[in-house]
């Protein structure tokens, strides 16, 4: 495998963190929306969208923080940071999966549920490539694909979220101007 530089691992850092950042400015939107009011904290779709939330938190943080832990601590701890990591986004997607199946979670929109199939894959094989491509304690080159993978993941996610959070919105939107048409005719 070739060697990976400590300035390519600190700028997908960097990456991540751009991208965990907008996200959360993206949360904070999403919890100040009507779209969030008008379901009421606690249904089934609400719940849905705070896992995930937290699969996509779950999935920026193996890009932002194996990274620097492989340029500051080396391979042994950035494995130990990799597996912690890697075990909290099985759980997560786990979690979503699970939610997305939930009734009333879903008159979600179908990219929202092939986004989750996707992702799962990914993360099974995310989670698993280090390993798979060069033993118990991987060189930071065999973690790459995985942060990629992870970032690419979570992206998507995000993507995906914020789409299906705008075409609800239009929809609302829409449903509002037909009540007030009915009502006016």
């Amino acid at each position: 495998m070739r060697d990976v530089s400590d300035a390519f691992l600190l700028s997908t850092a960097g990456i991540s963190a751009t991208l965990l950042g907008t996200f959360t400015v993206g949360v904070l939107f999403y919890l100040n929306s009507s779209l969030h009011h008008a379901r009421g904290s606690g249904g089934a779709a609400d719940r849905y969208m705070r896992s995930g939330a937290r699969w996509v938190l779950a999935a920026y943080s193996l890009p932002l923080l194996v990274p620097m832990v492989l340029v500051g601590m080396g391979p042994v701890w950035a494995a130990a940071s990799f597996a912690l990591l890697g075990a909290a986004l099985v759980a997560a997607t786990v979690d979503t999966s699970r939610r997305i199946m939930a009734r009333g979670a879903t008159h979600m929109s179908p990219s929202v549920a092939v986004n989750e199939i996707a992702t799962t894959v990914l993360v099974l094989l995310l989670v698993v490539l280090p390993w798979a491509a060069a033993g118990w304690l991987p060189p930071p080159s065999a973690f790459v694909p995985s942060l990629l993978l992870a970032l690419v993941a979570a992206f998507t996610s995000t993507a995906t979220v914020v789409m299906y959070t705008f075409d609800r919105a239009e929809d609302e939107a829409a449903e509002m101007e037909e009540r007030r048409s009915s009502a006016a005719g």
